[in-house]
């Protein structure tokens, strides 16, 4: 998955020369302007002067970051064509102004993505104060991180010919490690992370279509994972459960071939001591942490099942764990991340 970097092309606007006079005679005064910041000798104002404007009228922000090659762009793309209003490569300072200038666009600008990556490096550590400043003024906005593997990143990058933006004289690793940990805080404080690792262009797409088309915003939407711990952790999981507890399918010859979508195979797996008393303790668990999240204003969350192989046991408990977190009112998805891998 490669990204595509577009940098819109701006004129600026040719006023009347009375517009020009009315505007200035329109200046606030001194006491009223927005506190600025200097970057690199030249100042930018960070305030949000929303005097007047009705709290409907704030749009909504996203902000998306993460690792270079891991998809911005195509994150960036979906949002755009859901109609979102969104801006590639904008210094952090200016995003409480982008938010300003949404919220007096008469309701022409409801939703604003801004795209946040270390090309824009030399504004980077205004970051924190932009969110700060956004969550005093109480903008709702969220962070979506794109998250991948250094593997799948070098042959992203390998595969395009392109050098990595932090490497420098070094390697392509050398630049994925300094990112990494440049971008570690802002990962700490992401809303939904997502993995690219092993998804395509278009299963980008999707996820990002699942969590932004709904006209109502949920309360909380859950992606249930099941895994094979033979493959790895899932780096985007918030919370992970381990099978390997239960008897595994894999050692019963007529259900080796099956997946825990199987009936018999998950009639196995929920007849064996544990498997019942750990769902509803999961669930019940699920429950208090879901409620927490809530009232932290966190709107996603992945929960890895994980087993040996991520074919039976997993699979079979993250579908039934789906289905009680779904009776309960919370959007959930499923995936089998490494079903069909054996």
């Amino acid at each position: 998955m490669t990204e595509h970097h577009e940098q819109p092309t701006q004129r600026p606007d040719q006023a009347h020369p009375t517009e020009r006079r009315d505007q200035a005679r329109e200046e606030p005064r001194e006491d009223q302007r927005q506190p600025a910041v200097r970057e690199n000798g030249a100042q930018v104002s960070t305030g949000i002067d929303t005097a007047g404007v009705p709290d409907a009228a704030i749009p909504e922000l996203v902000i998306i970051s993460g690792m270079s090659g891991a998809g911005r762009s195509t994150a960036a793309k979906c949002l755009e064509d859901l109609g979102w209003f969104v801006v590639d490569n904008l210094p952090p300072a200016l995003i409480p102004t982008m938010v300003e200038l949404g919220a007096r666009s008469q309701g022409n600008v409801a939703r604003i993505a801004v795209v946040v990556d270390v090309r824009g490096r030399r504004f980077f550590d205004n970051l924190r104060e932009s969110l700060a400043d956004l969550e005093a003024r109480q903008v709702t906005r969220r962070i979506v991180f794109l998250e991948s593997s250094d593997e799948a990143l070098v042959r992203r990058f390998e595969s395009v010919r392109r050098p990595h933006p932090l490497q420098g004289d070094g390697r392509i690793v050398d630049g994925i490690a300094a990112e990494r940990e440049l971008l570690r805080e802002l990962r700490g404080d992401a809303d939904l992370v997502i993995d690219t690792s092993s998804l395509n262009v278009h299963e980008l797409r999707a996820k990002m279509d699942a969590q932004f088309a709904g006209e109502e915003e949920p309360e909380l939407r859950a992606t249930v994972m099941s895994f094979g711990f033979k493959y790895g952790l899932p780096v985007d999981a918030d919370l992970v459960a381990d099978m390997r507890f239960l008897p595994n399918p894999h050692w019963v010859p007529e259900l080796r071939p099956y997946t825990g979508l199987n009936e018999e195979v998950a009639g196995y797996v929920f007849n064996q001591p544990g498997a019942k008393e750990f769902l509803d303790r999961y669930a019940e668990l699920l429950r208090l942490i879901a409620a927490g999240y809530r009232r932290e204003g966190k709107r996603y969350v992945t929960i890895a099942i994980g087993c040996t192989g991520g074919k039976h046991r997993s699979v079979a408990m993250s579908e039934k764990l789906a289905a009680r977190l779904a009776a309960e009112g919370v959007e959930t998805v499923v995936v089998h991340r490494d079903m069909g891998r054996e």
